[in-house]
């Protein structure tokens, strides 16, 4: 199991710390060290739709260009995810077939 995020995100912190408490192993790839891996993010935005995968809330979001923001398509947006990754909702987790974006602890528990 992988888990793809920033390690100072708060809502990456509650996924490692659910995991952590229910005895789950998995292994951290930090966007800031180490990118996006572009392979993978096709895969996910072909598999959820860019505009779930897109993190629309954060700040790297906000201080992007209007015109980018009011013209992205899905072209756009993973070039703007390859470029920032911190733009991607976090976590992403991949466990085989298993692909979950964001941390909801219902589909945590239930999927994995």
């Amino acid at each position: 199991m992988k888990i793809y995020g920033i390690p100072n995100c708060d809502t990456i912190k509650k996924a490692r710390k659910w995991l952590d408490s229910n005895s789950l192993e998995y292994e951290f790839h930090d966007y800031k060290k180490a990118g996006v891996p572009e392979k993978h993010l096709r895969q996910w935005v072909n598999e959820n739709g860019w505009d779930t995968v897109l993190n629309k809330r954060g700040t790297t979001w906000r201080k992007l260009d209007d015109d980018l923001k009011d013209n992205i398509d899905e072209k756009s947006a993973i070039q703007v995810m390859l470029d920032n990754p911190s733009a991607i909702k976090r976590p992403v987790l991949e466990k085989g077939k298993i692909l979950l974006i964001g941390f909801k602890e219902k589909e945590f528990e239930t999927l994995l």
